[in-house]
C-alpha cells in the first residue's frame, strides 16, 4: 500500500504538471500533414511552425514592423490635390456662419437680386505641407513604434520558448508513462506467476489457504496499478497531441537515445537579462519610456512650410450677370501662396497633459519593478534547475544499485518461500520493493532529460538541449 501510494502521487504530479503547462488554446484547424510518430527533436520543431499561439506572435511582429514604417512616413511632406465641379444657385449674403458641416461655404459678392437660376462652378488645386521642425515629436513617435516592435519580437521569442518547453514536457511525460506501464506490467506478471504457484501449493495442501488469498490480493492490486498507469499514458498522449496543435488523434513517441544516459549539458551560464522573459519586460519598459518621451514633446510648437496652387471658375459675375450655360466649367482665376505656419497645441490642455505625463512616469516605474522581478525569477529558476539536474543525475547513478539489490532480494525471498522457510508476506514485500526499484530505474534516465530540458528553458535557449537529442551520425 505504501509503494502504491507513493507511485500514484508521483504520476498524478507528472500529469498535473503537463496539463498546467503554458498552453493557451486548441488548434483551430488540423495541419495538412499532422505527425503520428515523432522524435523529441521533430516535436519541438513541428510545434513552433504549427501551434496557433506562435503564428499569432509572428503576425504581431509583422504588424509592429509595418507600424515602424508608418512612423517613419511622418517625415515625408504631405501633398493634397483636389478637383471639383458643381452646379448650384449663387444667392450670397453678408455675415458669418459658425464652423459646421451642414451649410456649404460660398465666396463672392452679394448680387443685387436673388434668383433661382443655377450656374456651374469648378475648382482645382494642390496643397503642399512639410514640417521641417517639430522639436523631436516625430522621432519620439518612431522610438515608440520601434519599442513596440521590440516588444512584439520579445513576446514571440518567449512564446516559442514556452511552446517548446510545453511540447518537451509533454513528450517526456508520454515517455515516462510508457516506462511506468512497462514496470507495472512486469510487476503484474510476477505476481500472476506467484499467485498461480501459491494456488498450486494450497491445492496440494502444502500451504494454508490464507496465503492464496494474499497472493490473489497482491495480483489484483498490481492489475489495478497497471490499469491506472495505462490511463495516465492515454491522458499524456492526448496532452502531447494538444500542445503540438493536433486536435484529434494521438501521437506516438520515438525515444531514440532518451532512454540512455544523458551526456553533460555544456553551456555557459547566460546573464538573466538575456532570458526571453527579461527581454519581454525590458521591451515593455522601453515602450513606457517611449510613451513618456512622446508626451514630453506634445506641448512644443510645430513649424510647417506650406504652399498652395489653385484655380477656380464660376458662371456667376459680380455685375449680376448669370451664365446659365457651360460657363464656370473652365478655370478663370489662378492663385498661388506660400508661407510658414507655426502651430501651438491647446494652451488650456496643460493640466491634462501634466496628468498624462505623471501617469506615464508612474507606468515606467511600475515596469521597472516588474523587470527587476523578472530578473529575480530567472535567476531563481536557473539555480533551481541546476539543483534538479544534479539530483536527477545522482538518482540515475543510484537506481541500478537499488534495482540489483531488489532483484537479489526478490529471488532470495522466492527461494526461501519455496523451501518453506518464510511466508508469502516476505515474498510480497520483496516483489513490491522490486516493482518500485524497476519503476524508478526505468524513469531515472528520462527524469535526467526532463531536468536538462528545464535547465535549458531556465537559461532561455533550448538550442543546446536540441543538440543533445540529435542523433549521432554513424560511421561512413
Amino acid at each position: 500500500m505504501r509503494i502504491e501510494s507513493r507511485t500514484s502521487r508521483t504520476w498524478v504530479g507528472v500529469v498535473v504538471a503537463v496539463l498546467c503547462g503554458p498552453v493557451v488554446a486548441y488548434a483551430q484547424a488540423v495541419p495538412a500533414e499532422a505527425p503520428r510518430a515523432v522524435t523529441l527533436e521533430q516535436a519541438l520543431l513541428y510545434a513552433v511552425d504549427h501551434y496557433p499561439t506562435v503564428r499569432a506572435a509572428l503576425e504581431q511582429v509583422s504588424a509592429s514592423t509595418a507600424n515602424v514604417t508608418v512612423a517613419h512616413a511622418a517625415y515625408l511632406p504631405r501633398l493634397d490635390a483636389l478637383w471639383q465641379s458643381n452646379r448650384g444657385t449663387v444667392n450670397n449674403v453678408f455675415g458669418q456662419v459658425l464652423p459646421q458641416s451642414v451649410i456649404p461655404a460660398m465666396s463672392g459678392p452679394v448680387l443685387p437680386l436673388t434668383s433661382g437660376q443655377s450656374v456651374w462652378g469648378s475648382a482645382t488645386g494642390a496643397f503642399l505641407s512639410w514640417e521641417p521642425l517639430d522639436f523631436g515629436l516625430r522621432r519620439a513617435g518612431v522610438f515608440e513604434a520601434e519599442a513596440a516592435l521590440s516588444q512584439a519580437r520579445a513576446d514571440e521569442a518567449l512564446t516559442r520558448l514556452d511552446v517548446q518547453r510545453a511540447v518537451g514536457e509533454g513528450f517526456l511525460a508520454v515517455l515516462l508513462t510508457e516506462r511506468h506501464v512497462a514496470a507495472a506490467r512486469a510487476d503484474f506478471d510476477r505476481r500472476e506467476v506467484l499467485s498461480r504457484t501459491v494456488q498450486t501449493l494450497v491445492d496440494n495442501q502444502l500451504r494454508p489457504g490464507a496465503e492464496a488469498s494474499r497472493a490473489a490480493a497482491e495480483r489484483a492490486a498490481a492489475q489495478t496499478r497497471l490499469i491506472r498507469a495505462q490511463e495516465t499514458q492515454t491522458i499524456a498522449q492526448a496532452t502531447l497531441a494538444r500542445v503540438l496543435g493536433i486536435p484529434a488523434g494521438t501521437v506516438a513517441v520515438e525515444p531514440g537515445t532518451l532512454l540512455e544516459a544523458a551526456p553533460p549539458l555544456e553551456v555557459s551560464a547566460p546573464l538573466p537579462a538575456t532570458h526571453p522573459l527579461a527581454l519581454v519586460h525590458q521591451a515593455t519598459l522601453d515602450a513606457a519610456r517611449a510613451q513618456e518621451h512622446v508626451l514630453a514633446r506634445m506641448d512644443l510648437p510645430r513649424v510647417f512650410l506650406q504652399s498652395s496652387l489653385s484655380s477656380r471658375g464660376s458662371g456667376a459675375n459680380s455685375n449680376g450677370r448669370i451664365d446659365g450655360g457651360l460657363g464656370g466649367l473652365g478655370l478663370d482665376r489662378i492663385n498661388w501662396a506660400a508661407g510658414v505656419q507655426v502651430v501651438v497645441s491647446n494652451l488650456f490642455d496643460f493640466s491634462s497633459l501634466r496628468a498624462r505625463k505623471a501617469a506615464a512616469a508612474a507606468s515606467e516605474r511600475a515596469e521597472m519593478a516588474r523587470y527587476d522581478e523578472a530578473l529575480l525569477t530567472v535567476t531563481s529558476g536557473q539555480r533551481t534547475a541546476a539543483a534538479i539536474v544534479r539530483a536527477s543525475r545522482a538518482i540515475a547513478a543510484n537506481t541500478p544499485v537499488q534495482l540489483a539489490a531488489a532483484q537479489q532480494g526478490e529471488a532470495q525471498a522466492r527461494a526461501r518461500y519455496e523451501a518453506g522457510l518464510t511466508s508469502i508476506i516476505e515474498v510480497a514485500d520483496a516483489q513490491g520493493l522490486l516493482a518500485q526499484a524497476e519503476a524508478e530505474d526505468q524513469l531515472a534516465h528520462v527524469d535526467v532529460w526532463r531536468a536538462l530540458l528545464a535547465a535549458a528553458a531556465a537559461d532561455g535557449d533550448l538550442t543546446p538541449f536540441i543538440r543533445l537529442i540529435q542523433p549521432t551520425p554513424g560511421p561512413p
